[in-house]
């Protein structure tokens, strides 16, 4: 046995401990990755988390519901003792200030960042140093570039814009009139419903676009340029709308007027659905969700327990028409007259969407 000891080689010797070795760092990076299966997670995070919620402006309605899903899952989460602290800022709709708000979290070592992003592009920056320091990263709504993020949670934004065009080319038998009323320009959201329809008015040429406009998401500014439109143009035989307070504000503005209401596209908006049942409106409608941003904050933490979370959830869409309103209006007594009836959500809606692959 001696002999056959000496007669291993040393080079031998070198490959099966070059061997051990690394297969002792396999099992070390193993063992260290397990718990942090997520993107963007790392370092030593513990409940109660500190989360942060990047908002890019407050005032219109929608926002402010969904802040009140935010702060009300952050409130279970409490009671969990999964979260200890909620920091909110509000950008006022200036990219610039949110990116200061993100740098500040960042440097206050949050936990968990949930942020609407006021510009796609802008944001890429300070999200990816986010990131880089651990932090989990949750964008929804309105997204940014990067991918260096933990999630992205969204409905498809541009299904949302193909099936409003394709609900007002069933309408007008393919042809006549309309204005695209549109969001803020440079939003994700916004701009992506509106890509979503461009290839429906393509292949339906005799669907003339005579103008189009870009509003705040409120019902006022919407009416506004709305009336403006309809001095200017006598003949208007369909308004698709991308974004339900413009609808709101677009049938306000044709009643003003006198002029007799078309077929127009919307959202969930309460006073868009009320005008819509009260008028007889030829309408159609789906839902972005205001628990977009429970959801968020819920998928944050259970990436931080060491979760494995999709990339991007992607929240299906509802349809809203004359067969569907009258569920969304027996509820509205629930919701600011100026505000969306959304759906219900639980935990179990939730994890269901999380699970989605």
């Amino acid at each position: 046995m001696k002999n056959l000891e000496n007669g291993i080689s040393a080079s031998l010797r070198r490959r099966l401990l070059a061997g051990a070795a690394a297969a002792a760092a396999l099992l070390v990076f193993s063992a260290g990755t397990a718990s942090a299966a997520a993107n963007c997670i790392k370092g030593d995070r513990k409940a109660p988390y500190t989360v942060g919620w990047a908002n890019i402006y407050s005032v219109p309605t929608w926002m402010k519901q969904t802040e009140g899903t935010i702060t009300a899952e952050v409130e279970e989460l409490k009671k969990a003792g999964l979260v200890k602290d909620l920091m909110i800022t509000d950008a006022q709709g200036n990219a610039q200030t949110q990116i200061q708000h993100i740098q500040s979290m960042i440097d206050a070592n949050v936990d968990a960042i949930v942020v609407i992003a006021g510009s796609s592009n802008a944001l890429d920056r300070v999200i990816s140093d986010a990131c880089d320091k651990g932090i989990a990263v949750v964008n929804f709504d309105s997204l940014v570039n990067t991918d260096k993020v933990t999630a992205k949670i969204n409905t498809d934004s541009n299904e949302w814009g193909a099936t409003a065009a394709k609900w007002m080319v069933s309408q007008l038998g393919g042809k006549g009139k309309i204005i695209i009323m549109n969001g803020p320009a440079g939003i994700s959201v916004s701009d992506d419903r509106r890509k979503g329809a461009q290839p429906v008015l393509d292949a339906n040429p005799g669907l003339q676009v005579i103008t189009e406009t870009n509003t705040e998401y409120n019902v006022a500014p919407a009416q506004e340029a709305m009336t403006s439109l309809l001095f200017a143009n006598p003949e208007i035989d369909g308004v698709l709308s991308l974004g339900g307070a413009l609808s709101a504000g677009s049938v306000l503005a044709f009643e003003r007027q006198g002029r007799d209401q078309v077929p127009t596209t919307g959202e969930n908006a309460r006073q868009f659905l009320e005008l819509w049942k009260e008028k007889g409106l030829k309408g159609w409608a789906t839902m972005q969700p205001n628990w977009l941003g429970a959801l968020s904050v819920y998928t944050a933490v259970q990436a931080l327990e060491g979760k494995d979370v999709p990339a991007f959830v992607k929240v299906p869409l509802p349809v809203i028409d004359d067969s569907t309103i009258g569920s969304y209006l027996a509820r509205a007594d629930k919701f600011p007259a100026d505000g969306y009836i959304y759906s219900d959500y639980d935990k179990a809606l939730f994890d269901k969407l999380l699970a989605a692959k």
